[in-house]
This record gives structure tokens, sequence and C-alpha cells, in this order.
């Protein structure tokens, strides 16, 4: 599954969506990752209310299935949304390296949590838990 990362420093999450100058995107699996590119922004990024930046970072990612950011507004997250990518926002900036691991070991879960399992459908790869639906 693709998975997207905001970032101004191309090595932690540290970027609200609609400023950050890069987005970073990998590719995982329970078994490990494989960074994909990594799109840079030009460019005015600031808070303004000017929407219409958001247009090529919703193109970027539409691909993916979870964007980790710092920091999201309404009508990004809802963009964001609509497109069925699931925003994870981090508490304070983190590697990049750290939340791929840990999403690796939330994948290798027996059975992962509802959000992930909608991610895990998106990109189309099996889902395989340890309990029936029956």
């Amino acid at each position: 599954m693709k998975v997207a990362f905001a970032t101004q420093d191309l090595e932690r999450v540290d970027a609200h969506f609609g400023w950050a100058k890069n987005i970073s995107i990998y590719d995982v699996t329970p078994g490990g990752n494989q960074f994909l590119e990594t799109i840079a922004f030009n460019g005015d990024l600031q808070e303004d209310g000017n929407e219409d930046k958001l247009e090529p970072k919703i193109a970027a990612i539409k691909d993916c299935a979870i964007l980790y950011v710092a920091a999201i507004g309404g009508s990004g997250a809802a963009r964001v949304v609509a497109n069925n990518i699931f925003p994870m926002k981090v508490k304070e900036p983190e590697s990049i390296t750290d939340l791929l691991d840990k999403l690796q070991d939330v994948l290798k879960a027996p059975a992962p949590p509802p959000w992930l399992r909608k991610a895990l459908a998106k990109s189309g790869e099996k889902i395989e838990t340890d309990y029936d639906d029956d």
C-alpha cells in the first residue's frame, strides 16, 4: 500500500499538509517498505485561504491509502477523505523511518484495526485476520 508523508526536512513528518514543501511516498508491506518518490512543491504555501494550492497535493497522493501530517485544515482533510485517503496526524515531529516501522508492526498484527483494514482495501491488498466474519 502507498503511504504519503508531509515533510519539510525529508526526514520527519513535520509539516502542515497545505504548507508542506515535500510529500514523500513509500510502498509499505508487513515485510518492509520501499521509497518511491518525493514530490516537491514550490510557490506560496503559507496559510492564506488559497485552496488552489491543495489540488496538486491531492493529485500527488491520489494513489495513497494513508497520509501522515503534522496538521491539516478542515477543507484539506475533507478533500483527503473524499479521495479515500486516511489522514494520520502526529502529535509532534516524528521520523518517517519510525513511522514506517510502527506501521509495518501494525500490518503484521493478526487483526489490523478497522481504519487500517479500510486503507488496505483501497490498495487492493488481501486482508488476513485471525477471526471469521461468520
